[in-house]
């Protein structure tokens, strides 16, 4: 369990791949920045960077330099809290996505929302 903290400088994650084009304006970047944005204000926090990959799968986390930049700033201190639209937008390799959630984050005391998975 992560220690409880009241100030988050937030690392907004958002990703659009040509595939996910075709599902239309519900999955685009300026969706997901707006859903994303609501919810950090409705919080208070502080928002430190966005980090969006548009056009690319999320298959992979190496080929995504957005992905590769946040996960960076995480490790340095920078952030202390990714969000992300769904766990669809983070990766589409689930148990990658999971190892990233239930070891890595917590390594660096980071926290991680899905924000429609409830996650």
């Amino acid at each position: 369990m992560l220690p409880k903290q009241t100030e988050y400088k937030v690392g907004m994650y958002m990703r659009l791949s040509r595939d996910d084009e075709r599902a239309g304006e519900s999955l685009s970047i300026e969706n997901q920045r707006t859903i994303l944005t609501r919810y950090i204000e409705e919080q208070g926090w502080i928002v430190y960077d966005e980090y969006i990959d548009d056009g690319i799968s999320g298959t992979t986390f190496e080929e995504r330099p957005s992905v590769q930049r946040l996960l960076e700033d995480a490790q340095n201190g920078r952030i202390n809290l990714i969000i992300c639209k769904d766990l669809s937008r983070f990766g589409r390799n689930y148990i990658e996505v999971g190892r990233y959630i239930d070891y890595i984050f917590p390594m660096y005391t980071i926290r991680f929302i899905a924000l429609t998975d409830n996650v």
